[in-house]
């Protein structure tokens, strides 16, 4: 198989576990200080109220610090700031004894008003922050109905498959894996549907759907790949006649933006390890290259020597699908990934590079690695990746 030089990290051998680096102590560190921002206000209110003229006031800090905990804050927490806060601005005026003047009152009903007002905007943002909860509750629990767990062993092999989801919104991916013993020997799949929301998941359904049938009955895996690229082409068919049905509904309005677009086409990656061989044989529609992770921590690139297009788009070309082999040896780990995690970036825009990153490390099993991955992709992005990732490994032991 067309496969890239064994390369040697400059990592050197590490374990599994994966190391928090300084972008996660730096969330956490920002997080801990916006926790203490009330507190600290009110407080800063105090001091400045001592030690400068009285004719400087520091209802400005008392009015922040509830305004502030509104939204980083419990109910509770945000109770205590205003209460805290009032106090504040009450000691201030009891210790200027003027506390019965017409400035102090005005000052001490504003503080009061706002801390009201920081109840109100509490409520509302854990209402909102609620639903989004919810929403996303809803859209994992679909992704996985469609996406159940494979089983930690099948055929020999150990595998461990892990999902992804993007931080942003509650949209559900359309990423997909799915692991099936056959009389040919284990398949899989990791594919990435172009797309969002129901569109994706429902495509994500066809393929998983079609791959388990084709699996169990084709007799290589290249036939396995045509059925694929027959089905997500009736899926496009089908979904394109949806979407003029609802244009001609809607024609009379002068936007589109309410139609789901669907673009029709997946990257995808084929796998096969027949029963009893040390090889693999791999079918690469536009996927990312696997990575071969040997038990020495040498790790290789599995190429495809001939670029292919993703499925679904087999009206643009055609040509027969190829299974390109590759040894698999005792104790060799092959790692699949979708784009999330080899497109994932840091603040600065630099990608995370899976290939330099777990090349010259060893794990003691598949499950080791994609968390390693999962908790160094978290701390690369800082929490904020942008895309979901599904991550499948499977272990030769």
């Amino acid at each position: 198989m067309g496969q890239s030089e064994g390369v040697q990290g400059r990592h050197g051998v590490q374990g599994a576990a994966g190391v928090k680096g300084p972008g996660s102590r730096r969330f956490f560190y920002a997080r801990a200080l916006l926790r203490a921002l009330p507190a600290l206000l009110v407080l800063t209110g105090l001091f400045y109220d001592r030690f400068t003229p009285r004719e400087f006031t520091a209802v400005p800090f008392f009015t922040a610090a509830p305004l502030v905990a509104a939204p980083l804050l419990s109910l509770t927490g945000t109770v205590v700031a205003g209460v805290a806060s009032l106090a504040g601005i009450v000691v201030v005026h009891l210790r200027y004894g003027d506390a019965g003047h017409v400035d102090a009152i005005t000052e001490i009903a504003t503080v009061a008003t706002v801390a009201v007002l920081a109840v109100v905007i509490n409520r509302l943002v854990h209402r909102s922050s609620a639903r989004l909860a919810t929403a996303r509750e809803i859209a994992e629990a679909a992704q996985r109905a469609v996406l159940p767990e494979p089983q930690e062993r099948i055929g020999g092999l150990e595998i461990a498959a892990r999902y992804e989801a993007a931080q942003a919104g509650a949209s559900i991916g359309g990423d997909l894996y799915a692991v099936q013993d056959s009389p040919h020997g284990i398949r899989l799949i990791v594919a990435d549907v172009r797309g969002k929301g129901l569109g994706a998941v429902s495509a994500v359904a066809v393929l998983i759907g079609a791959f388990r049938e084709a699996a169990e009955q084709e007799s290589t895996l290249e036939a396995v790949a045509q059925r694929l690229e027959r089905a997500l082409t009736r899926e496009t068919t089908r979904r394109e006649a949806t979407r003029r049905s609802r244009i001609e509904a809607i024609e009379a309005i002068e936007t589109y933006e309410a139609i789901e677009m669907y673009e029709g086409f997946a990257t995808a990656v084929l796998a096969e390890f027949p029963h009893g061989a040390g090889l693999a044989r791999i079918v690469n529609r536009g996927h990312p290259s696997p990575l071969l992770l040997y038990a020495d921590g040498t790790l290789r690139m599995l190429d495809a020597p001939t670029p292919a297009l993703p499925l679904g788009m087999g009206e643009l070309g055609a040509w027969p699908d190829r299974a390109e082999e590759a040894e698999f040896p005792t104790g060799a780990t092959l790692l699949f990934y979708t784009d999330g995690l080899s497109e994932a970036r840091d603040a600065h825009g630099v990608f995370y590079e899976p290939a330099e990153r777990l090349s010259g490390r060893t794990f003691p099993g598949p499950r080791a690695v994609l968390t390693t991955l999962a908790e160094e992709v978290r701390a690369h992005t800082g929490g904020g990746a942008t895309d979901d990732m599904a991550l499948l490994a499977v272990r030769r032991p």
